[in-house]
């Protein structure tokens, strides 16, 4: 693939899985009766709705602004965290896993997709597996053994 094509499915992916995250934040900060009533269902706070949506919007201008490259991981593991608690939060309520239940997880294939194609773009690995080990003399060797 090209780097313009690349580009131009890094923007696709990312903009399918940070505009509902987006709604969703404003949806937290209004308290819109829907969101709330879905919350308090699952269980939480509505308290808990003003944290996630300020945290969510953070994360979305650290992945959309992009300069400052550790702290754009950390948003990504943020929303892959948010993502999989929403999808255990109703698995653990009862709701039917389709469609209900799978809605995250379509939205964590969407940021998947965004972040490994950000890191091609970038020509780098992910800083996680960068970190953790680095090469010598041929072979993999856990850093500080």
């Amino acid at each position: 693939m090209t780097p313009k094509t690349l580009r131009i499915f890094y923007w696709m992916f990312t903009l399918l899985f940070v505009l509902p995250q987006a709604w969703s934040a404003s949806q937290m900060l209004i308290e819109a009766p829907r969101m709330t009533q879905t919350i308090t269902e699952l269980g939480y706070p509505v308290y808990f709705m003003k944290i996630l949506g300020v945290a969510k919007l953070l994360g979305i201008a650290a992945i959309l602004y992009g300069g400052f490259p550790v702290l754009k991981e950390w948003a990504y593991a943020g929303f892959t965290f948010d993502v999989i608690g929403a999808f255990f939060s109703h698995v653990s309520a009862g709701d039917p896993l389709i469609p209900i239940a799978m809605v995250p997880l379509l939205f964590l294939a969407a940021q998947f997709a965004s972040y490994f194609l950000w890191k091609r773009l970038a020509g780098d690995e992910p800083i996680a597996r960068r970190h953790l080990f680095q090469k010598r003399r041929g072979g993999m060797a856990m850093r500080g053994a």
